[in-house]
C-alpha cells in the first residue's frame, strides 16, 4: 500500500484517465446519424441542457468513485478549442438547479424526520428531477449541443415521469428549437440507462454519450472532432416503458411476480413483433459495414460461425457481430432468438474486411426443463443467425437434432410459488428473405454421441474436521496443505468471529451500509475480521464498485487506524445535488496543506452498462487490469464489483451498474473484467448480487416471485458464465428473496448451484446489514436474514458483521430450537473457504 503526499496529480492518475479516455468511445452508441458527424471543425458552439456543466460521470451510492476530478462536457469542449456561445444560458440554468436542489433536499430531508428515518439512510438513491423552466436559446453559432443528464442509485427506482424516464415539456421543447435553429446540432445523452426519446425522434443527430468515468466530456470532444468514433452497441431494448411485460406490478414494495418468465427485452419485444424505438444490439457509427456469412461447422460439441466484415464507409470503424439461434418449438415455449455469443472486429480502414470467427458450445442452446430438472436439447432445427442487432438478423446455417439431448441431470431449486406466467399470442418478427434463407440454409445433423451429459453430485452436509497437532499459519503457508490442521484446531469463538466481518469487533454505524467500514483503508467498505492477527492471519479488505473503487480521498493514520478526513460517502450521497462534487470542494486548498494527511485519488471507469455497451471483451478485461492496478496500490484485496443482475426493466434505479437485459453478454463482459482484475497478486472481485436484485423500492425486504426456468435461464445464467470462465474471488448475495427465502439463506442457490452445479471456489458474502435486526420491523412482510443461517447455506461472511451476528451463529451452534442450527462442521467449511482466500490472494 502506498501513501501519496503530494498534492500534484500522480503519474499513475494521469496514465490511467488517458487509458480511459482512449478505450471510451467504444462504450458510446450513435442513436440517429444525418451524416454530418464528426463535425471535425473546432470554433463557436452553443452549449444547453442540464449536463453540460451539471455531467454525472457516474451513478450515486456504491457506484460512485472519489475521484481528484473529472472532465464536465463544457470543460470537454473548451479544452478542445471550443468557444461556448451559451455562457449566460449555463449560468442562469445553475442558479435555477441550485434553488431546485436546496429545495429537493430539504423536502427530502423533513420527510425523513417526520417519518423517523436517518435522512442519509432516506437519502439513499434518490436524484433531483429535472425542473421545469424557460431560458432562451440565443446564443450564437452554427453548431449546437444539448445535453440530457440524468443521475439514479442504488435505493431508490426511477419514475415514468418526466424529469426521469420521460423527457420534460422544456427538454422537449428547447431540443426540437435547437435542432431547427442551428445549422449542426447533436442531442447528447448523459445517462445511465433509457430516456424516452419519442418526441424528439425527427432531431438530426443522436448520440448515447452514456456516463463513462473521469474524462467523460474530453471523450465527447473526441468524438466530435472525429479524434475517435462510437462503436458501441446498446445491451437493453429501449422501448415505451409501457411496452415492457415486466412494468406491471414493478416496485410491489412486498413481492414482485415474474410473470414475464423467459421474455426479458429483446426475447419479448422480437417474439411479440414489437417495434421498440432502438432495439437490443443497435448502434451507428461514422462507417458502415457490410457482414457476409462466410462457413458454419460444428467440431465436437462446439459451434463455430465464419464471417467476412467489410467496411464499406468513408472512415475507420469497428464493427459487433452479434450471433442468435432460433430454438424449436417442442415441450417448451421458445423465443423468437437469443444471443449466443459475439465478437468485435479491429479498427477497419475503409475497403478493408476481417475474418471473424465466432463460437458457442451446443449446450448454450440447451433449455431447462423443471418437471425433470433437466437441461435438454429439443428435436427440431435449430436457426443460427448473424447480424448487427436484434432486428437485422439472417439464417446462415442450420443445426438439426432427430431426437431429444439431455445434455444436464440437476434437482430442482427455489420451490413453493405458482402462479400464471404470461402467455404470447406470438406474432414473431420476420422478414422477407427469411424462408429463402432457411430453405438454401447449410444444414448439420447432431447426434446425441457429440453432446456429453453431465449429471451432479450434491453435498450439502459438511464433515467436521478432526482436532490434529497445532499448525501455525507460518506452517500453513509453507504448506497450504495443512490448512485442514489450522482450521481444525480453531475453537467455536474463532470459526463464528471468521464467518462475520470485522464490524462484529465495534459498534457498527449506519454509514456502513453505504461503505465506510475499514480500519486499514479510509472510506473502504469493510474487512474480515482481526481476531486472528495475533496468529499473523490478515484481513481481506473491501471497497465499493463497479464504476472505479469507492475509497476516501483524504485520510489520516491515527492510533494506527485510518481516518477519513474529507467528506464522509454518506454527506457526498446526500448533498450530491448540491455539491455536483464534479470540482475540487472549497475546503480543497486548505486541507492540501496540511502536510499529515495521505491522499489516494482512483479512476473513474465507465459504469457497468456502458462497458458492456463495447461490446469488446478484450477492453473490459483491459479495464479490470486498470482497477487491479489500483487495487495493489491502495491495499484492497476484493473489489465489489462487477454488479451484473439482468436489467429486467428500465424503471430498475441500479441498472446503470449492471451490463445488460442479456445474461450472455452480461457474463462474458463480467468475465473480462474479473480476468483483468485478478491479475494482480492479492486482488480479486465480487459478483454481485447474487441473484435477481432487479428493484430498489424496498430493497431490504423486497420477495422476487420467479419460477426456476426464468431463474436458471435468464437471472442466474450470467453469474454461471463469469463463474466458468473468471473464477471471481468472491460472490455477494443479494438483500431481497427469492421465492420466500432470503438469498443469504438459501443452501440450493449457495451450494447446490454455485458449488456443486457450477464448481465455485471461493467465498460468498452478505450484501451490507442482510441480516441486521434494523430491518426486521412491523413495516416489513419478512424477517430479516439469519447469520446463522447464512453459514448454513453456505454464504461465507456476514458483512460488516456485529456482536449479535456472531453471537446468532454461537447460539445455533449450541441451540437446536435455533431457526438454523449448524454444526461446526458447518462453520469450519465456511472457515476453510475463507482462510484458502487469504492464503492464495
Amino acid at each position: 500500500m502506498i501513501r501519496i503526499t503530494e498534492k500534484e496529480i500522480q503519474k499513475y492518475e494521469i496514465e490511467h484517465i488517458n487509458e480511459v479516455r482512449r478505450m471510451a468511445p467504444e462504450c458510446t452508441v450513435l442513436l440517429k446519424s444525418d451524416g454530418t458527424l464528426p463535425w471535425r471543425q473546432k470554433g463557436e458552439i452553443a452549449l444547453y441542457g442540464s449536463g453540460a456543466r451539471k455531467t454525472i460521470k457516474g451513478g450515486t451510492g456504491s457506484g460512485d468513485v472519489n475521484v481528484r476530478y473529472f472532465i464536465t462536457v463544457e470543460e470537454g469542449l473548451r479544452n478542445a478549442g471550443y468557444k461556448i456561445t451559451s455562457d449566460q444560458w449555463l449560468d442562469n440554468y445553475d442558479n435555477i438547479i441550485i434553488n431546485a436542489s436546496k429545495e429537493f433536499v430539504d423536502k427530502n430531508r423533513n420527510e425523513a424526520i417526520a417519518a423517523g428515518i436517518n435522512p442519509e439512510f432516506y437519502m439513499l438513491g434518490k436524484a433531483l428531477p429535472e425542473p421545469e423552466y424557460t431560458l432562451p436559446l440565443d446564443a450564437k453559432g452554427e453548431a449546437a449541443i444539448y445535453v440530457v443528464s440524468r443521475n439514479s442509485g442504488e435505493g431508490a427506482d426511477r419514475e415514468s415521469i418526466e424529469g426521469d424516464i420521460n423527457l420534460t415539456s422544456t427538454e422537449i421543447r428547447d431540443i426540437l428549437a435547437a435542432n431547427d435553429k442551428y445549422e449542426n446540432f447533436v442531442l447528447v445523452l448523459n445517462v445511465g440507462g433509457m430516456v424516452n426519446l419519442e418526441p424528439v425522434l425527427k432531431i438530426k443527430n443522436i448520440l448515447l454519450l452514456g456516463q463513462i468515468g473521469t474524462p467523460t466530456g474530453d471523450v465527447l470532444a473526441d468524438l466530435l472532432i472525429g479524434k475517435s468514433y462510437p462503436s458501441g452497441k446498446l445491451t437493453m431494448s429501449w422501448a415505451n416503458i409501457e411496452d415492457y411485460p415486466s412494468t406491471e406490478g414493478f416496485g410491489n414494495p412486498d413481492d414482485t411476480i415474474y410473470r414475464e418468465g423467459i421474455y426479458v427485452g429483446y426475447r419479448f419485444f422480437d417474439s411479440m413483433n414489437l417495434n421498440p424505438i432502438y432495439p437490443f444490439g443497435y448502434g451507428l457509427g461514422y462507417a458502415d459495414f457490410s457482414i457476409t456469412p462466410n462457413d458454419f461447422e460444428i467440431d465436437g460439441d462446439m459451434i463455430s460461425l465464419s464471417v467476412v466484415v467489410k467496411n464499406i464507409g468513408k472512415v475507420v470503424g469497428k464493427e459487433v457481430v452479434q450471433v442468435y439461434y432460433s430454438a424449436p418449438e417442442g415441450k417448451m415455449e421458445q423465443p423468437y432468438q437469443q444471443l449466443a455469443s459475439f465478437a468485435k472486429t479491429k479498427e477497419l480502414e475503409p475497403n478493408e474486411e476481417q475474418e471473424i470467427t465466432v463460437s458457442f458450445s451446443v449446450d448454450t442452446m440447451a433449455s431447462y426443463d423443471e418437471e425433470y430438472a433437466t437441461y435438454i436439447l429439443e428435436q427440431g432445427d435449430y436457426l443460427i443467425r448473424v447480424g448487427n442487432h436484434s432486428r437485422n438478423t439472417h439464417i446462415c446455417g442450420i443445426l438439426r437434432l432427430n431426437q431429444n439431448i439431455t445434455t444436464q441431470k440437476l434437482k430442482n431449486i427455489c420451490p413453493g410459488w405458482i402462479f400464471d406466467e404470461i402467455k404470447l399470442e406470438k406474432r414473431k418478427f420476420s422478414y422477407e428473405k427469411e424462408s429463402k434463407e432457411r430453405s438454401v440454409a447449410k444444414v448439420i445433423l447432431l447426434t446425441p454421441n457429440q453432446v456429453t451429459c453431465q449429471e451432479k453430485n450434491y453435498h450439502d452436509i459438511p464433515v467436521e474436521l478432526p482436532q490434529k497437532d497445532f499448525c501455525s499459519w507460518e506452517e500453513v503457508k509453507k504448506h497450504p496443505e495443512k490448512l485442514k490442521n489450522f482450521v481444525g484446531n480453531l475453537t467455536e469463538e474463532d470459526l463464528a468471529s471468521l464467518c462475520v466481518g470485522s464490524g462484529a469487533e465495534s459498534t457498527g454505524e449506519l454509514s456502513s451500509i453505504i461503505g465506510n467500514a475499514s480500519e486499514i483503508v479510509a472510506g473502504a467498505s469493510g474487512e474480515t475480521t482481526h481476531r486472528l492477527s495475533n496468529q499473523n492471519v490478515g484481513a481481506l479488505i473491501m471497497a465499493d464498485g463497479p464504476a472505479g473503487i469507492r475509497i476516501s480521498k483524504k485520510y489520516k493514520i491515527i492510533d494506527g487506524i485510518a481516518k477519513a478526513c474529507d467528506d464522509s460517502p454518506s454527506v457526498i450521497m446526500l448533498d450530491s445535488e448540491i455539491k455536483n462534487e464534479q470540482n475540487i470542494n472549497v475546503n480543497e486548498e486548505k486541507i492540501l496543506q496540511d502536510e499529515n494527511k495521505f491522499y489516494q485519488f482512483c479512476t473513474a471507469i465507465p459504469i457497468g452498462t456502458c462497458l458492456a455497451q463495447s461490446w469488446n471483451v478484450q477492453l473490459c478485461e483491459k479495464i479490470g487490469d486498470l482497477i487491479g492496478s489500483e487495487m495493489e496500490m491502495f491495499g484492497i484485496n476484493l473489489w465489489l464489483a462487477p454488479a451484473m443482475n439482468i436489467q429486467r426493466s428500465p424503471l430498475c434505479g441500479r441498472n446503470f451498474e449492471y451490463y445488460s437485459e442479456d445474461p450472455v453478454i452480461s457474463g462474458m463482459i463480467a468475465a473480462a473484467v474479473t480476468n483483468g482484475v485478478q491479475r494482480h497478486k492479492g486482488c480479486g472481485t465480487t459478483a454481485k448480487h447474487f441473484a435477481c436484485n432487479n428493484q430498489e423500492t424496498n430493497r431490504y425486504g423486497s420477495n422476487s416471485i420467479v419460477k426456476e426456468r426464468a431463474l436458471r435461464e435468464i437471472y442466474l445464467k450470467g453469474f454461471e458464465i463469469c463463474v466458468r470462465q473468471s473464477q471471481p474471488r468472491s460472490i455477494m448475495t443479494s438483500y431481497n428473496l427469492i421465492n420466500g427465502k432470503r438469498t443469504c439463506n438459501r443452501t440450493d442457490l449457495l451450494t447446490s448451484v454455485l458449488r456443486d452445479e457450477w464448481g465455485y471456489e471461493g467465498i460468498v458474502v452478505t450484501d451490507w446489514f442482510s441480516t441486521q435486526r434494523f430491518l426486521d420491523d412491523s413495516k416489513n412482510k419478512y424477517a430479516a436474514g439469519s447469520s446463522a443461517g447464512c453459514v448454513r447455506a453456505g454464504n461465507d461472511i456476514t458483512m460488516p458483521g456485529s456482536p449479535w451476528d456472531r453471537d446468532d451463529i454461537l447460539d445455533a451452534l449450541r441451540n437446536t430450537e435455533n431457526n438454523y442450527p449448524i454444526t461446526k462442521a458447518h462453520l469450519q467449511r465456511c472457515a476453510m473457504r475463507i482462510l484458502h482466500c487469504i492464503l492464495f490472494m
